[in-house]
């Protein structure tokens, strides 16, 4: 009897088990739904007419004599389609499908993967809940949902994934808390949870058992306080929570962390003091805590961080003085303390930090006189002392300043004579502000050297003299204020002067001109009238002679250029069956940073493509682009740097060095090269390709594929622009072509701005900001470019305002519709002087959809007005620019 019972339920297990047999040994047990995914998703690469090599196919790996798959790799190939059968690869421990085109909702069949330990969908237009099937992968240890559209709350059912280790859901519009599970996760190290809309407050547990690392929490609306739970581990490395609604104090437990390298705290509502015990954290390298309420002083236990190079506590109610130990910050660039109560003589010890390139005490109580070695630190761009109590002249070392970009000095008590040797600060171009002090004296005639110079205030003083003529050297000037002063005599003739408002003279009783209404005189007046002519006459000869000089220059270069290539070309082909066969030349160096495409990239087939004008997909200003397919089917856009006195030869090593650095850059709008190739003297850039090409393809209808009149996209693109920009202005690069051709849209739609290693390698022998020659695409250059001949960050967002434009209204940036002289910038400003409402000169596709869009796009509007000001000081930061973007986006 008990062997009969025993037979029925091996019968019954064999038929409930027969639903799905077993595939016998060398059955491929997969081919049925690789084949399915074929049809389904049309990977390029892989041959439904040979299914059965499925293993080979591009991103498959298989394990097993069944060659079950155990992996799929899809990232960047603008896949789209159904993938709930992907449901149906048991065996799957990884799969990545980010930067892609999939919609619609994540398929709850994925909860059936029990094996998957890797899943990747980041990068795409899933919508809706995150399905709470997923809480049944077991396995998995890696889950990253980042920048879709998903929303709703994190699903609790997540608590049961107990061997993840990273958490990544940023770039969504996830609402609810952070559930208190999170913090019994034993083995989290990465939680990324950024730019959502999650609410109350941080897990007191979070961190107390976990192995966390990197807690990024920045732009939700996260209240309470910061849980001490978050250092008990000790593991921190990095901790972001800016632009939320946190209170309380910084926990001491912080000092816990020793190999925490980035705190970033700013924008919240933060009270209390710095913890002494931020001395301990010996890898700090970032602290922000700016735009709180923080108070107390600033503690010298910042000194004990020695790799700490950026420290920014601005907009506070710190009090006292600067520690004096703070000068052993020997690798300190960014020292910003701005608006706060901060007293005491001017922190002399702060010059020993020889790498600070920035230094902003403003808005502040500071006193005394400032030190004679002021201008010792030979890195220092930025010297921001305005709206305090310095006292004293300015001393003459300040003509040692040769790095400066930025002088402010307003409203304070200096006094004495505006000594001659500021004139020597020849890179001095953003702003030099010395109004509300009590200056004697003339103008010193020297600050006419300061030809790169855009905005000149020394107003509200007791300047007495004549305006020297020599300040008609200051060819870069857009914005000028002389007013309340003493100053007398005729105001010189010199466009930026007769161009500014009546207001930059008024309060001068003795000075007489235009752009005053003070006439001085007949037998001046005469006298101007001739000069005016002359004048006019000289600048119009200047103009055309410079402008006819650089035509000339650059159509020689343009034409060397062109010889030399067709004499390489010529050199290396040879004749063939009556066809010219190309030779490849030897290459010097090449390299890949992506250990997982190394085996797919050919680098002499990337070589032989860019000879061929077939495979050419654009001209930029500074390069190339062609497409190459590897033989591996990997397609490549290949960037051809045009070298200019042979700087690939000369430089090659230091290239080298700066494309490495720029594959390193982590940022989601950045496209970064992968890897390049040298020959000669050509440098070729690797980069992945993008196939729904640039925003300006798109926005001008060049592909014959319009971009749908979808707004929010639009905005994101915009937003992501900004952000790239922001994050490059960061790390110190400057971009020499912001246009709408220079940013790709990949497979999601998302903004990559290209070209970002050309700002490093046009000519490596020098710095971003001192080409020789005007550096951007026509429509994109700001005016100041003109006299300058350099790129500036200001330059940068007045490129960027452009695009934005671009975006709102859909036209070019040069149009002879617009009439003779006039661009879009300029075309807009003028739309009140049309008599043009701002509605009317956005495209009406966009902003007559809903409200709600016309209400955004008139926000855009107003930062698109804001970076295209004239006068590059007036324009924000690209941080401030994406923090207005990120608020029209909220409207």
């Amino acid at each position: 009897m008990a062997s009969l019972c025993c037979c029925f339920v091996l019968l019954v297990v064999s038929l409930l088990c027969g639903s799905r047999p077993r595939p016998a040994a060398g059955q491929l047990q997969d081919l049925p739904t690789m084949v399915a995914l074929q049809r389904e998703l049309m990977v390029v690469d892989w041959d439904p007419n040979s299914p059965s090599t499925y293993c080979s196919w591009r991103g498959v790996t298989c394990a097993g004599s069944n060659q079950t798959v155990v992996a799929l790799d899809l990232p960047r190939l603008g896949l789209r389609g159904n993938i709930s059968l992907i449901s149906e690869l048991l065996s799957l421990k990884r799969l990545d499908l980010s930067s892609n085109s999939f919609h619609g909702s994540i398929p709850s069949s994925f909860g059936n993967l029990a094996l998957l330990e890797f899943l990747d969908l980041s990068m795409n237009k899933f919508e809706n809940w995150i399905p709470s099937s997923l809480g049944r992968i077991r396995n998995l240890k890696s889950l990253n949902l980042s920048n879709n559209l998903l929303s709703g709350e994190i699903p609790d059912e997540f608590k049961y994934l107990e061997r993840l280790q990273e958490l990544q859901i940023s770039g969504n519009n996830l609402s609810g808390s952070i559930p208190d599970w999170v913090g019994s996760l034993t083995d989290l190290r990465v939680f990324s949870a950024y730019e959502n809309s999650l609410v109350g407050v941080i897990p007191n547990n979070l961190g107390s058992v976990s192995q966390l690392e990197v807690l990024n929490l920045h732009s939700n609306l996260l209240e309470g306080v910061i849980p001490e739970s978050i250092f008990m581990s000790g593991k921190l490395q990095v901790l972001v929570l800016t632009v939320n609604r946190l209170n309380g104090s910084l926990p001491a437990s912080v000092g816990n962390c020793q190999g925490l390298s980035s705190l970033r705290i700013g924008n919240n509502r933060l009270v209390g003091s710095i913890p002494v015990s931020i001395g301990n954290v010996s890898s700090l390298t970032y602290f922000e805590a700016d735009n709180n309420h923080l108070s107390g002083e600033i503690v010298p236990e910042f000194a004990q961080c020695s790799n700490l190079t950026l420290l920014n506590l601005a907009s506070n109610s710190f009090t006292g003085t600067i520690p004096e130990k703070l000068g052993e910050l020997k690798n300190l660039q960014e020292f910003i303390v701005s608006d706060n109560i901060l007293t005491g003589e001017f922190p002399k010890s702060i010059l020993r930090c020889r790498n600070l390139s920035k230094l902003d005490l403003s808005f502040n109580r500071f006193k005394g006189s400032l030190p004679e070695d002021l201008c010792d630190m030979s890195r220092l761009q930025f010297l921001l002392l305005d709206h305090n109590s310095i006292s004293g002249e300015i001393p003459r070392g300040i003509g040692n300043c040769i790095r400066l970009l930025e002088l402010h000095m307003g409203s304070n008590y200096l006094t004495g004579k505006i000594p001659p040797e500021i004139g020597k600060i020849k890179n001095l171009q953003i702003a030099l502000n010395l109004s509300f002090n009590h200056f004697r004296g003339p103008l010193p005639q020297e600050l006419g050297r300061l030809d790169k110079l855009v905005s000149l205030d020394v107003s509200n003083n007791q300047l007495s003299g004549d305006i020297p003529s020599e300040l008609k050297g200051m060819l870069s000037l857009i914005e000028v204020n002389f007013s309340n002063n003493h100053l007398s005599g005729q105001i010189p003739i010199f466009g930026p002067f007769q161009k500014s408002p009546r207001s930059s003279f008024s309060g001068n009783k003795d000075l007489c001109g235009d752009p005053l209404d003070f006439n001085c005189g007949d037998y001046f007046s005469s006298v101007d009238d001739s000069d005016d002519h002359k004048v006019s006459y000289k600048i119009i000869l200047a103009v055309v002679g410079s402008g006819l000089t650089v035509f000339t220059t650059v159509s020689v270069v343009v034409s060397l250029f062109m010889l030399r290539e067709r004499q390489e070309m010529d050199a290396k082909g040879t004749m063939v069956a009556g066809e010219v066969v190309v030779t490849p030349p030897q290459i010097t160096a090449g390299n890949v940073f992506i250990d997982s495409l190394k085996q797919a990239i050919d680098f002499d087939c990337a070589v032989k493509a860019t000879l061929k004008d077939s495979n050419k997909l654009s001209n930029a200003t500074f390069s190339t682009t062609y497409k190459v397919v590897m033989p591996s089917g990997l397609v490549l856009s290949v960037k051809k740097l045009k070298s200019v006195d042979r700087t690939v030869v000369h430089h090659q090593n230091k290239m080298i060095r700066e494309l490495e650095r720029l594959g390193n850059l982590c940022h989601a709008n950045l496209m970064r090269p992968i890897g390049y190739v040298i020959y000669e003297d050509v440098a070729l850039l690797l980069h992945h390709h993008m196939p729904n090409g640039t925003l300006a393809q798109l926005l001008h209808n060049t592909t014959g594929t319009e971009l749908e009149p979808d707004w929010p996209r639009r905005l994101s693109i915009a937003i992501g622009v900004a952000e790239g920009l922001a994050y490059l202005h960061h790390t110190a690069i400057i971009h020499l072509d912001i246009s709408s051709g220079n940013i790709f849209l990949d497979a999601n739609s998302s903004a990559l701005i290209g070209e970002i290693e050309i700002s490093k390698l046009l000519d490596p022998s020098k710095g971003t900001a001192s080409i020789s020659a005007v550096a951007g695409s026509f429509g994109y250059i700001p005016p100041e470019y003109a006299y300058t001949m350099q790129v500036t960050v200001p330059g940068n967002v007045y490129s960027f305002g452009v695009v934005l434009l671009e975006i709102l209204t859909s036209r070019l940036p040069v149009d002879e519709a617009f009439g003779e002289g006039i661009d879009l910038v300029k075309w807009v400003h003028n739309a009140s002087g049309r008599g043009e409402a701002p509605e009317q000169i956005m495209d009406a596709r966009l902003s007559t959809v809903s409200f709600a869009w016309r209400k955004q796009m008139l926000a855009v509007l107003k930062v698109a007005m804001l970076c295209t000001e004239n006068t590059p000081a007036k324009r924000p930061k690209m941080k401030k620019a994406v923090e207005m973007l990120l608020e029209a986006k909220e409207n």
